[in-house]
């Protein structure tokens, strides 16, 4: 009898671990997702602001007039 009570005791204890296991798969498997649509994000604005500053003048002088309100 205690020898079957141990048996399932161990039982319980492997299912609530693979249970366990497979929550934090999901939750690993959600971040990477995240991961890859904020790197992507970043790809993005990363070329845009290249290309931007591709477009300044080389002396770093803009052609822009100060509005009269300052």
């Amino acid at each position: 009898m205690i020898e079957e009570n141990r048996l399932i005791e161990l039982e319980i204890k492997v299912a609530y671990q693979d249970d366990l296991l497979q929550i934090l798969n999901d939750i690993i498997a959600t971040q990477q997702q995240q991961i890859d649509r904020l790197e992507n994000a970043y790809n993005t604005m990363y070329e845009r602001v290249n290309h931007l500053s591709q477009k300044l003048p080389e002396d770093g002088q803009t052609n822009y007039e100060i509005p009269p309100h300052y």
